[in-house]
């Protein structure tokens, strides 16, 4: 099986028209839908590797911030807009990848 299955409703039109797949998955249930899985459902390193650089540009962008802030100089410094871009969208993917997802109907 060369073709990978992301959702329910997929998996249901397969097996419809698809009958070596059906006595597959009625022989080895577990095995065939590991295999058939997109590999962003079973991937764990994938969600391990985005949310660790989302992380560190959170962490970066935030010691920048009060690198820039607390340096000394005589006017009062501002945080430039692209730390507060940068720490402000990777904020907002990792809760886009760490809260769960809607059910579906």
């Amino acid at each position: 099986m060369s073709y990978k299955i992301s959702s329910l409703p997929e998996l249901a039109a397969r097996l419809e028209t698809d009958p070596d797949l059906e006595a597959k998955l009625k022989s080895d249930p577990k095995g065939t839908l590991a295999t058939i899985a997109a590999p962003l459902q079973t991937d764990v390193l994938i969600y391990r590797i985005v949310v660790s650089a989302l992380s560190a540009t959170v962490i970066i962008a935030l010691l920048g911030a009060i690198v820039i802030t607390l340096s000394p100089g005589s006017t009062p410094r501002t945080i430039p807009d692209v730390l507060v871009a940068l720490g402000s969208a990777a904020v907002g993917a990792l809760a886009g990848l760490l809260a769960p997802s809607p059910a579906r109907n």
